[in-house]
């Protein structure tokens, strides 16, 4: 049977010999499965078990490159497509417009349309539109998309001045305050304990957090973090809303997990209700956005909260070589901190490739000219310019790229810059070609026209289009770049779908539209490592990878570091099989050369020391049950409540004391014979294994294990920091050790 998206195999495919693919490699168009059955083809036995576990909770963690979006789209296709899920029933929640409008295309290729896939805001706001009537009466107040003069006009209400940045920085705080479901009056608190560098006084950013929320209520207006506020508000309070909206919705789906904020999980909870019917997809090690207010911990404690999930860990790396991976893995080897303890050890799927290329150079300039230099010879060479990409740690980088680029002839395009779609030039060129679908019959423009590439080409040859490309670079170029990349999707389109016509592809270019799904455009790539998640190019160049820049000087805390780290791992995964990777020793032409390449880099870029200190370690793929008992025909799920503490009552919110249950300053219970004895054995399992105790069981776990003393693996596993992995590996002892035994079934006499 023929793989999804797989054109005919001499022999029957399998997994093994190459008929999974990375995602955006695949084929443009391909051909519908004929059944449920064939949607499981060309899946490995991992994805396929994501793409067959359609009850209860299931956890995903997926490395990059290991076709995640894949394994979810199969799974919700072949939910479909076997009859298990009704189509209007399922809701895909992502992060961006671009990946669930990727993800509806996907299921429309698998033969399951009319699946909602949405972005957390898109979906809160189409149900506030729908509810607000009957929930709060009157017309819903206007949402405005930015919040810059808002917060310069809150700003003159209170008499203080901010400048172009400060105002940037004090919307992203108040942004952050939001999604944290932080008030005003608790802005200052929040702040320090978050360790946030504020831009003004804390005091300051409360003042101008409380005006820009009046001026918002003056105006009647909304912002999107207030889309979110609102419908989480009108499902607490109204349980005949909340009631209809889970009859409508019974089965979730949540990719990019880790990056989910307190506000966004407060809301799935309430479209849940008091079901589990739930899957989540992340990688801890792609934590980026944590200054949003992203948080990877309910991805690493979706099995504290679901002690019944399956989860599934995806690590056969499809998209980058053995040598990419081998570096990306090599960056986690030497991280800290929780997620580094959650990390996946990549196993590329691909033949070998060259080497990553390290590039030491005097000034930024000359660093910007030497990667200029080498993408000429490489599209010299054939590689296509879209295939390209230079990656920065700051949009302020990408100039001296862009003059760069221009000077050597190579055409570019910068990503974050203006959609694709609301480009005039192809605002004209959707005309054109709706009107010559239209009218096409009488438009002599199309008699030499034989098929729908040639009436394309033709149509848009009235809009600038020529079969070769301009000379040099500037808003000549890139409009014919735009009009090119239109003639290369109608190709595409044509290929799959030999009869299509002229108004089949004005459809697919509305579907587009409508999603910000923007074809391919031949030029360079230039993007900030944040803004290049979730993309790909068989060519990455990282560039300015160096003390001060990665990680970046305002990094400060070991947390910040660490993201830092994860940021410049996310840019290195990008490379499906070249990677360039360089750094200046100053800033400009003559300057002082101080700087040093990134400590990231020590022991990994040749004639580098390694970094002293413990190495993570990385975890394997495969899959992990829920425990028995906790699953059944009516799946369990775990109660949603706050934790509290068991001595004095309060809300806990810090990791260590949740883990314990109580507040610090509480007395403990602790049994301390028992925790003496759980250290020792500790201790004794670190010497055989070589490892730091820590890596056994941190301090804060045993001091929990030894207040609550559980009698079975059920007990145990509701211990944060006693995952599957650990439960099955040390989970006889310790309940050994719990019930006043030795490790190994002999009575302690002690």
């Amino acid at each position: 049977m023929r793989a999804c998206g797989q054109p005919a195999q001499p022999s029957r495919g399998t997994w093994q010999h190459g008929c999974v693919t990375a995602a955006t490699r695949s084929t443009l168009f391909p051909q519908v499965p004929d059944s449920a059955d064939a949607v499981l083809d060309g899946l490995d036995p991992e994805q396929r078990e994501v793409a067959t576990a359609l009850h209860g909770p299931v956890c995903v963690l997926a490395g990059a490159g290991t076709g995640k979006t894949r394994a979810i789209t199969h799974r919700i296709a072949y939910g479909v497509r076997a009859g298990i899920l009704h189509p209007s029933s399922v809701l895909a929640v992502t992060f961006t417009n671009r990946a669930a409008g990727e993800m509806r295309g996907r299921l429309r290729q698998l033969g399951a349309a009319g699946v909602q896939a949405r972005t957390f805001h898109s979906a809160a706001l189409r149900q506030l539109q729908y509810f607000w009537p009957k929930a709060i009466g009157g017309s819903m107040p206007r949402l405005v998309d930015r919040k810059v003069q808002l917060v310069a006009d809150a700003a003159a209400a209170c008499r203080i001045r901010l400048d172009r940045g400060e105002l940037r920085d004090v919307t992203a705080e108040i942004e952050w305050s939001k999604v944290t479901q932080t008030v005003p009056a608790d802005y200052a608190p929040a702040a320090a304990k978050a360790g946030r560098e504020t831009p003004r006084a804390p005091a300051e950013i409360a003042q101008l957090y409380a005006a820009y929320e009046d001026v918002k209520r003056e105006r009647a207006v909304i912002d999107f973090e207030d889309v979110l506020l609102l419908t989480v508000a009108v499902l607490q309070d109204r349980h005949d809303i909340a009631e209809q909206v889970r009859a409508q919705y019974q089965h979730f789906v949540v990719d990019e997990y880790q990056d989910v904020s307190p506000l966004q999980q407060r809301l799935l909870d309430l479209w849940l209700g008091d079901r589990d019917s739930l899957c989540v997809v992340g990688d801890a090690s792609q934590t980026i956005y944590s200054f949003t207010g992203a948080t990877p911990d309910h991805l690493l404690d979706f099995r504290t909260r679901h002690p019944g999930a399956t989860v599934v860990k995806l690590v056969r790396d499809y998209r980058s070589t053995p040598q990419v991976v081998h570096l990306a893995n090599g960056l986690l080897a030497q991280a800290k901190g929780r997620a580094a303890d959650h990390r996946l050890e990549l196993v590329s799927q691909r033949a070998a490739g060259p080497e990553p290329v390290y590039s030491e150079y005097t000034d930024e300039p000359a660093e910007a000219e030497g990667a200029a230099r080498r993408i000429r010879e490489l599209i010299d060479s054939g590689v296509p310019a879209s295939e390209i990409a230079i990656l920065f740690r700051t949009n302020a980088q990408s100039e001296t790229y862009e003059q760069a680029l221009a000077d050597a002839a190579v055409p570019y395009q910068l990503r974050g810059a203006e959609r694709f779609f609301d480009r005039p030039e192809v605002r004209k060129a959707g005309i054109a070609l709706r009107g010559a679908a239209r009218f096409g019959g009488n438009d002599s423009l199309l008699d030499d026209a034989v098929d729908l590439p040639s009436q394309v080409r033709a149509v848009l040859s009235g809009e600038g289009w020529t079969t070769q490309p301009p000379a040099g670079s500037g808003a000549v170029r890139e409009r014919w770049e735009s009009l090119a990349a239109l003639v290369n999707l109608a190709q595409d389109f044509s290929a799959a779908q030999p009869g299509a016509t002229l108004a089949d592809l004005v459809a697919e270019l509305d579907e587009r539209a409508n999603a910000q799904h923007a074809p391919t455009v031949q030029g360079v790539t230039l993007a900030s490592l944040h803004s290049a998640k979730g993309l790909e190019w068989d060519v990455v160049f990282l560039v300015g990878v160096a003390e001060g820049m990665m990680p970046i000087t305002y990094a400060k805390t070991d947390e910040q570091i660490e993201e830092e780290r994860r940021l410049l791992y996310v840019g290195v995964t990008r490379a499906r099989e070249r990677l360039h990777v360089s750094w200046a020793l100053s800033r400009s032409p003559g300057g002082r050369p101080s700087r040093r390449p990134s400590r990231f880099l020590d022991g990994l870029r040749p004639g580098s020391t390694a970094a002293t200190g413990r190495t993570a370690a990385g975890g394997a793929g495969g899959i992990e049950r829920g425990i028995p008992g906790t699953r059944g025909s009516t799946p369990r799920r775990v109660q949603r409540t706050p934790a509290r503490c068991r001595v004095c009552g309060r809300t806990l919110t810090d990791a260590g004391e949740m883990k314990l249950m109580r507040c610090d300053g509480c007395p403990s219970d602790m049994n301390e014979g028992l925790y003496e004895r759980l250290r020792e054995w500790r201790a004794d399992q670190a010497r055989r294994s070589g490892q730091p105790a820590f890596c056994v069981f941190t301090d804060r776990t045993l001091m929990a294990i030894a207040e609550t003393a559980p009698d079975d693996e059920h007990e145990l596993a509701r211990i944060p920091g006693v995952g599957m992995r650990k439960l099955n590996r040390y989970g006889t002892d310790v309940l050994a050790i719990c019930a006043g035994q030795l490790a190994g079934g002999d009575t302690d006499q002690d």
